[in-house]
């Protein structure tokens, strides 16, 4: 069954929780696909793990288009949504429909994300038929402003993020995206909204839980507190790598099960 944005919204009301996880490739995609997973976020995330930036800001339209186009062709059920990349938005509402655009038809993807309270972007983008997911608390592409990796939402902050999401909510986002909030914060969020919640590092009341795959399979060498291992990927493939160089080098591989006559 293909996953929509309203299916999102019916797990909501059946109080059923759902899973995201980032991918930036085919390979990916489809096993997170047939996992089950119900939500695939093309992250510009795919900065920091894929292309080495130590920030998400350099990403471009283009890079973006280049990984959603895999990961849309591979993942045959869950939605895929695709990031826009600092600097696709930030001008107008113009420049967010023009980006958003784009991104939808050279993708075939299934959504858009922006991070921030934009929900004239956002109304824009929806009333073209360009379904939005929004995205508070921490937004990586602001990490420059927000003077680093921040929890965000503490005290007298807390009213003015709660006032933004649902003014993301009357604007026509489908879901919002809480990252680095207290989890009290982010259930008050939760109740609060008609439509779902996706937690990262904002506690176990959100709707649905999102994580970068890299961090959730250990293969990252440095995770974020809010990230679970469900795997030592980085170790395992150190430790294969290992065996194969001494292998090669010792003249046990390849064996003859392994050419051709």
């Amino acid at each position: 069954m293909k996953i929509r944005t309203g299916t999102l919204a019916n797990l909501k009301a059946k109080q059923e929780k759902f899973a995201c996880l980032t991918s930036y490739d085919a390979l990916t995609s489809q096993i997170f696909d047939e996992a089950g997973i119900e939500v695939i976020l093309v992250g510009d995330s795919a900065g920091n793990v894929v292309l080495g930036y130590e920030t998400t800001v350099p990403v471009t339209i283009d890079q973006m288009v280049h990984f959603g186009k895999a990961v849309s062709q591979a993942a045959k059920s869950a939605l895929v949504v695709i990031d826009m990349p600092f600097g696709s938005y930030e001008i107008s509402s113009s420049q967010a429909l023009d980006s958003a655009i784009r991104i939808m038809k050279e993708t075939s993807a299934d959504a858009v994300k922006l991070e921030g309270a934009r929900p004239e972007s956002i109304k824009a983008l929806v009333d073209a038929g360009i379904p939005v997911m929004g995205h508070l608390g921490f937004t990586p592409q602001s990490v420059n402003q927000l003077s680093g990796f921040k929890v965000q939402g503490r005290g007298s902050d807390a009213e003015k993020l709660l006032a933004q999401a649902k003014a993301l909510e009357s604007a026509g986002a489908f879901a919002i995206v809480l990252e680095m909030i207290p989890a009290g914060l982010a259930a008050e969020i939760t109740r609060a909204l008609e439509i779902p919640t996706i937690g990262i590092g904002a506690g176990a009341e959100c709707d649905g839980q999102i994580l970068v795959w890299t961090d959730f399979a250990g293969l990252s060498d440095r995770s974020p507190k809010f990230a679970k291992k469900y795997l030592e990927l980085r170790s395992s493939l150190a430790d294969a790598a290992t065996i194969y160089r001494d292998e090669v080098k010792s003249g046990s591989f390849p064996k003859t099960e392994h050419s051709f006559d």
